[in-house]
């Protein structure tokens, strides 16, 4: 667990994917993801957690279901939403809590 809040502690917010292999919604994510990557860079660090495989990293983030995303700034969740979501609109959610 230790390892997990090292991520989410950094300068840079960190966009959290909760995902199970044995999930279609989450194989949706994939590609989103990547394409939110090239477009914020460097600027934000995405992660994928797999469920089944960090059970503890989920079950104290009240994980439910999957596909989740956690937005984490400063090692805070700032943000969190369940189901998939377009690149454009998390690109929106990392830009408005980028400027805070």
């Amino acid at each position: 667990m230790s390892k997990f809040s090292d991520l989410i502690n950094g300068d840079k917010p960190v966009l959290v994917d909760f995902f199970a292999e044995w999930c279609g919604p989450c194989k949706m994510m994939k590609p989103i993801l990547e394409q939110l990557k090239s477009q914020v860079g460097d600027s934000v660090s995405i992660i994928k957690i797999d469920i089944d495989k960090n059970q503890t990293v989920a079950s104290s983030f009240s994980v439910q279901s999957v596909p989740t995303l956690m937005l984490f700034k400063k090692g805070k969740q700032v943000w969190r939403q369940s189901g998939v979501l377009q690149a454009a609109q998390l690109k929106q959610v990392i830009d408005s809590y980028s400027k805070v």
